[in-house]
């Protein structure tokens, strides 16, 4: 049975249906990742009384939007018109995900739209180099893999094997809301916030340096490095803290990894921190470029900046710099329906329901420079490496992180 929200204050002239499916390429068996990703581009490939060009036909009269995502924890399908044509449109929802056609000639076109896909994600070499980086990180856990699986694994990927993985779909818990109240849901205003306990995960915490190293050799004369860990599930306490270090480290030009990479010594083509928001244990990760030259230097200032995290709190000035920003941000995205319904029906999911912006604030406040100290040691003081580079700069740079970590 599916859960339906109703989201009450959010009204436009325009309406929004997003449907989360619990589980996602997390989902994906052995041998067989990427089955998601591909059981999910086929559901909007049409369905009962309608094939693929007739869905898509009927949908651009209204001139209304049919998208389709999958993540590590979930699947979202969510369709966009304006009101008064959504009456129309809203019971697609229930039909692409209840009654898709799952024509064998469409899953071939999606097949081999995903391995030409994966093909592409190779090319960049930051993909290259974080693969490596989440499979140190996360062993076999379903977070090591990419949502959009494997070239091998996805050519092996039999209509048969769709068919069977769209019976385990069925029996998926499903979580639907909306702006609209054709919805016919509760109204989620009324709820109050719910906390779920974090399961504690098994980490990694007490690997060698050696186990928590990798490196792709490359010809380029650009650098890539990665470093960071797993760290808490979006459930934990100790969420909103680790996205006040972000905001510490990476928003903005006032940010920590800007103001030593880029205004003080202008070295990096790309920096920034990945920061997800997951079920299980999400990754924190701070990534950089650089030219070959600059390498070495570069891993040094970020060592040396990653030290400094560990032993020392950071001062007022900052944290207080870093919450006005993390508030921003917040206010920021909810600035898009999309985005709002999106991240409201995946915490549902979770088991969380959504806090008020006031609540929202109060949390943020109470976080201190202790509290950040504490969360930096608990997972960072045996930080992950990948790195994506000339090999003789990698292995110096390995040798180097062996003393430091």
């Amino acid at each position: 049975m599916m859960k339906r929200y109703y989201l009450s204050h959010k009204k436009r002239n325009f309406s929004t249906a997003s449907i989360w499916i619990e589980g996602g390429s997390d989902m994906d068996s052995i041998r067989k990742k990427g089955i998601n990703k591909i059981l999910c581009s086929l559901l909007t490939r049409g369905c009962e009384g309608f094939d693929n060009f007739a869905l898509a036909e009927y949908i651009e009269s209204f001139g209304a939007e049919l998208n389709q995502q999958v993540f590590e924890d979930g699947l979202l399908v969510s369709i966009k018109s304006l009101n008064e044509h959504f009456r129309k449109l809203l019971p697609l929802l229930d039909l692409i995900i209840n009654k898709p056609m799952l024509s064998e000639i469409e899953f071939e076109k999606v097949k081999k739209s995903s391995i030409n896909l994966i093909k592409k994600d190779k090319e960049n070499p930051f993909n290259i180099c974080f693969e490596k980086w989440r499979k140190i990180v996360y062993s076999n856990h379903p977070y090591a893999f990419s949502t959009i699986g494997n070239e091998n694994d996805v050519s092996k990927i039999t209509y048969k094997d769709v068919l069977c993985e769209f019976k385990n779909f069925k029996r998926r818990e499903k979580h639907i809301i909306s702006n609209n109240s054709e919805i016919k849901g509760e109204i989620l205003d009324k709820f109050d916030q719910i906390t779920i306990k974090q399961k504690i995960s098994n980490q990694n915490y007490d690997l060698d340096p050696n186990q928590r190293f990798d490196y792709i050799n490359n010809n380029s004369n650009q650098t890539i490095i990665m470093i960071g860990n797993q760290t808490c599930s979006r459930r934990s306490s100790e969420h909103f803290t680790l996205k006040l270090l972000e905001s510490y480290l990476s928003y903005g030009m006032s940010a920590a990894l800007f103001k030593l990479f880029r205004e003080k010594n202008g070295i990096t083509y790309d920096l920034g921190v990945f920061n997800p928001v997951r079920s299980g244990n999400a990754p924190f990760l701070v990534y950089l470029s650089v030219s070959n030259k600059n390498a070495l230097f570069a891993f040094e200032l970020l060592s040396s900046l990653w030290k400094n995290l560990l032993l020392n709190p950071l001062i007022d000035a900052e944290i207080f710099l870093a919450k006005e920003k993390l508030k921003a941000s917040f206010l920021l995205g909810d600035q898009s329906l999309d985005e709002i319904l999106q991240r409201k029906i995946q915490l549902i999911s979770y088991g969380i329901f959504p806090i008020s912006e006031i609540e929202l604030n109060s949390r943020i406040d109470e976080i201190s420079s202790l509290d950040i100290l504490k969360c930096t040691n608990k997972y960072f003081s045996k930080p992950f490496l990948s790195i994506s580079g000339n090999k003789k700069i990698c292995t110096e740079i390995f040798d180097k992180w062996k003393k430091i970590f």
